[in-house]
């Protein structure tokens, strides 16, 4: 699948966004430091603060530039007045070619999983084969959701996977219990229903625009509990817009098939679900991860198809209140 006829960079436009993070690091609370080995890691929040501002930008570098994303009110979840908004101009090359977790990276107690514009250069994944994209670029970037600065080893796999040194590369770590880690994760709601897309086979290129929003939930110290309220954001207050090419039944059985409300593990919140099955991801239903409302406008005919609900009492109940 051809994302586009002119060639597109996720490491060119997301390059300005970088080194702006960069210029103002003091300002954002964010700590910058090169390793032994040259590479430039800039902590978002494990031994520096961040904030929501450095959330806000670092996910706009791990669109690799072709997002834009914004915190507003928002009037649905009257508790939580705020909402993560995300939109983009190619929505499968920023969400799927730089946006998406999809890089595995582990060596001894390390683990972490890789998104943004240097996954475009290693070609890793299954993934950009549909796709077929493939970037190069002189420096790059790749984020994490690490509380943990990746080890020589894993600096070394990254330099060598997209034929760069260590000097050439940025990581940007992001820990889940962080308020930068809790906007970033949260501004994957578009992300995870172009996923979802993918993997119900939908052609890709039909998708030609997208709008996302979630919930911004507080942040716990908790693991499971930061990493469970990021998750039901999306599942129980995600709602996308896409806007795609094709009949209106291709639409509709999309917007059928989205929502997280079709998979059989929907109903608890993801800590719950989580916790019942081990801690082991592959255990869960993957058609779970989805957004929880769904509209899908096919552009030949204008007709807009919904599908899913809002749950205003999960998402009270994954944020820390009773309904």
């Amino acid at each position: 699948m051809a994302t586009t006829s002119v060639p597109i960079s996720v490491n060119a436009l997301s390059k300005p966004l970088l080194d702006e993070l960069i210029a103002q690091a003091e300002s954002l609370r964010l700590g910058v430091s090169q390793t032994q080995e040259g590479a430039t890691i800039i902590d978002a929040g494990i031994e520096a603060e961040g904030g929501l501002e450095a959330g806000r930008r670092i996910a706009e570098i791990c669109m690799g530039g072709l997002g834009q994303v914004s915190i507003q009110r928002q009037s649905q979840f009257p508790r939580w007045p705020f909402s993560v908004t995300v939109g983009s101009r190619h929505p499968v090359l920023a969400c799927l070619g730089s946006q998406y977790a999809g890089w595995s990276l582990a060596h001894e107690k390390f683990f972490s999983l890789g998104s943004g514009p240097a996954r475009a250069i290693a070609q890793k994944e299954p993934l950009f084969a549909d796709l077929q994209y493939c970037d190069q670029a002189q420096s790059t970037c790749l984020i994490l959701e690490s509380d943990k600065t990746p080890p020589a080893e894993i600096i070394a796999k990254v330099a060598r996977d997209t034929a760069l040194s260590a000097k050439q590369l940025t990581f940007i770590l992001t820990p889940t219990r962080s308020l930068a880690g809790t906007v970033q994760i949260v501004a994957r709601v578009l992300e995870v229903a172009l996923h979802k897309i993918h993997t119900l086979h939908f052609p890709l290129e039909h998708v030609v625009d997208g709008l996302a929003s979630a919930p911004l939930p507080p942040p716990s110290p908790d693991f499971l509990t930061g990493m469970g309220r990021t998750n039901d954001a999306i599942l129980f207050g995600g709602q996308v817009h896409l806007f795609v090419k094709g009949s209106d039944q291709a639409a509709e059985q999309l917007a059928k098939q989205l929502p997280s409300s079709a998979s059989k593990d929907y109903g608890l919140p993801f800590a719950q679900v989580f916790k019942r099955i081990n801690m082991d991801f592959y255990q869960i239903d993957p058609m779970l991860f989805s957004p929880a409302q769904v509209s899908v406008t096919a552009l030949e005919s204008g007709n807009t198809f919904h599908a899913g609900h809002l749950d205003i009492d999960l998402i009270n109940l994954s944020f820390g209140q009773s309904a």
